[in-house]
């Protein structure tokens, strides 16, 4: 069976965004033989958590697998930020499932909703557990995003989206 060369549309070093793990750098081009199937697949590094994840090259778009922002898309996720939050009267457990898919989805306007609708001034009632964990999380996120868009450090990144936050309180 001839193996047919496939026209990667990443390099080795890009920085891309995985939607379940956020931002990750492509470590390397693999191919692993299944059978007397070849199939290549992208080893994206996520140092952050330690860990790797191999997607097959085939499959990246479908899986989500996407290159960073555009710097006018941070932008955007940052004009999110300075908005109002919305906080929905449904139960808490629902919300947490919306904002978890949220985060999920990779979008960075989706995750800055979520922070704008977590984030909580020193005046306002304190969060509770799993609203602080949702929150940081999706902090997080962005921050990782940011910084490589940027190409500053995740403290940086996050301080400036602290900032943002405390402004349109």
């Amino acid at each position: 069976m001839a193996q047919q060369q496939l026209k990667t549309s990443y390099e080795v070093g890009d920085y891309v965004v995985y939607p379940a793990h956020g931002v990750g750098r492509i470590s390397s081009i693999e191919t692993h033989k299944v059978g007397d199937l070849a199939v290549e697949l992208y080893a994206i590094a996520f140092e952050k958590d330690r860990m790797t994840l191999k997607v097959p090259t085939a499959k990246a778009e479908k899986s989500g697998l996407r290159r960073l922002s555009s710097k006018d898309r941070i932008k955007t996720a940052m004009d999110t930020l300075r908005g109002r939050s919305r906080i929905r009267r449904t139960m808490w457990s629902r919300r947490a499932q919306e904002y978890e898919a949220k985060i999920n989805s990779g979008d960075p306007i989706s995750i800055a909703e979520v922070v704008r609708d977590l984030h909580r001034s020193t005046d306002q009632p304190e969060q509770s557990y799993s609203e602080r964990q949702i929150y940081q999380a999706a902090l997080e996120r962005l921050a990782r995003e940011l910084a490589a868009v940027e190409k500053i450090d995740e403290r940086k990144a996050t301080e400036r989206l602290e900032q943002v936050l405390l402004k349109a309180a």
